[in-house]
């Protein structure tokens, strides 16, 4: 019995724990993943989808949906900005058999096939790019999150209102961050 005992509690602490040692005999647990085409994690995001540009939204994909996965939710911030927290994206019900999201997604407050979007800071609809005041670049953070559930708020739903709903629902996140500065 100890030696059972002994062999369980050597599994549990394995370097990365359980995932770890069921990677090691095969069954690798996959991680949530978000990626542009565009620019890669700590890049310049280019002019193209800020304000100085045409200011659409940038091309996105993920992998590694954990099992469970109804619906998608993505916000993009900047925790940079001057007057705290800007909000610059908010979408979410997207149907978790959405592989990516396209250049320039229409700024409709319901999206085709699926998903709603919600007000940004700029008292908007949809994706507004980085826009900061001239100096050091500011980040600007992508963060999608795998829901087990769709949120079934209005479109037009401010970020808070979205998290909150979020609440208990979360089976996973991943995140991408770009720079911008002028």
């Amino acid at each position: 019995m100890l030696a059972y005992l002994l062999v369980g509690v050597l599994f549990l602490a394995a370097p990365g724990g359980p995932d770890a040692a069921a990677g090691a005999a095969g069954g690798k647990a996959m991680e949530l993943n978000l990626e542009s085409a565009v620019f890669r994690e700590g890049a310049r995001i280019p002019v193209k989808y800020t304000c100085d540009g045409p200011d659409v939204s940038p091309p996105l994909s993920w992998s590694g949906l954990p099992e469970g996965t109804t619906h998608l939710a993505l916000i993009c911030d900047d925790p940079d900005a001057p007057a705290g927290n800007w909000v610059h994206w908010v979408l979410y019900d997207l149907p978790a058999a959405t592989p990516a999201l396209a250049e320039s997604l229409p700024k409709e407050r319901e999206l085709k096939p699926g998903g709603r979007q919600g007000l940004n800071d700029f008292r908007k609809i949809g994706y507004g790019g980085p826009c900061p005041p001239p100096g050091p670049p500011h980040r600007y953070f992508f963060k999608l999150y795998a829901l087990d559930r769709p949120l079934g708020l209005p479109p037009g739903a401010r970020r808070d209102d979205v998290l909150r709903a979020m609440k208990g629902h979360v089976l996973a996140e991943a995140q991408l961050m770009g720079r911008y500065g002028r």
